[in-house]
């Protein structure tokens, strides 16, 4: 049985290597392989390494294991091709509906090849091309998976931007709900700002965020000491009524911290802190 079946493996990648030039030919245009502004004959060398995996695949009896050497010697193939169509819009079903369409014009040679097609053979090759949609497929979900993580962190700091307000004078507008990671990111950003733009004072606005936990109170204050250690005096401004009612309740305690009711009177502050006057309305302000 073991003979047959490696005879079987051996007719059907003789098949697949034989009519590589056909297969390629068929597979060239399908969108799994071609975006529209692939190069041709990079296309071509990309067709023709899937269709000798194939056959090695089921010359060596592993067209059932998308883990096994032939597909897995692929993988970075797959990770170009799967990522590709990913940046494109499609998702993870959309590929592996792609990836099936490969099947049909190499079943199609298959039949029309003439000679002794036996069922084994057949299954052989048909195997050997759904275990490739499953590599395919398994790569493409972690593509998808990876591109969201990204998009969340791109998000994530577009999300916290730090500005320059004045020279020496930073500012971290928050908005919406503040967790961990948004915090963790916000007082990463205001510090490598300090350090690049040599800021003497930064304000932390909170005026747009909803709530305000134990927790994230928490990095509030890691980031003004973050911030004092980096040599910049670091100001909160915009703690709402609520928030204040809820820090006070969470005992969690302010007293060390510059705050201010607003982000024109924080910015005020500053300027004064860095050797500006600030005059009343009407007024200018200069050194």
């Amino acid at each position: 049985m073991a003979e047959q079946q490696r005879h079987s493996g051996a007719e059907v990648a003789s098949f697949l290597l034989e009519r590589e030039a056909e297969i390629i030919d068929s597979w060239r245009r399908l969108p799994f392989f071609d975006s529209g502004d692939n190069d041709p004959a990079q296309v071509e060398r990309d067709c023709g390494a899937v269709v000798r995996a194939l056959a090695e695949a089921v010359r060596t009896g592993d067209e059932d294991d998308p883990a096994a050497a032939p597909f897995n010697s692929l993988r970075g193939l797959f990770i170009e091709l799967a990522g590709r169509r990913t940046r494109l819009g499609d998702s993870a079903s959309e590929i592996a509906v792609e990836v099936g369409r490969l099947k049909g014009p190499v079943v199609h040679l298959w039949k029309s090849a003439g000679g002794h097609r036996g069922v084994e053979q057949t299954a052989l090759l048909v195997d050997a091309l759904g275990t490739l949609r499953v590599a395919v497929m398994e790569i493409a979900v972690a593509t998808s998976a990876e591109l969201i993580q990204q998009q969340q962190e791109q998000l994530l700091e577009l999300s916290t931007p730090v500005i320059r307000l004045w020279r020496g004078i930073l500012a971290v507008p928050l908005i919406g709900t503040l967790d961990s990671a948004r915090s963790q990111i916000a007082m990463e950003s205001l510090l490598q700002a300090i350090v690049d733009q040599g800021a003497e004072v930064a304000i932390l606005d909170i005026t747009g965020v909803s709530m305000v936990d134990t927790m994230v109170a928490q990095h509030l204050l890691k980031t003004v000491m973050a911030a004092r250690m980096m040599g910049a005096e670091c100001i909160i401004s915009g703690i709402r009524p609520q928030i204040a009612q809820t820090m006070v309740q969470l005992g969690i305690d302010l007293e060390e911290v510059t705050t201010r009711a607003g982000l024109a009177d924080a910015l005020a502050f500053a300027l004064t802190k860095i050797g500006y006057q600030v005059t009343a309305p009407g007024g200018a302000i200069g050194r």
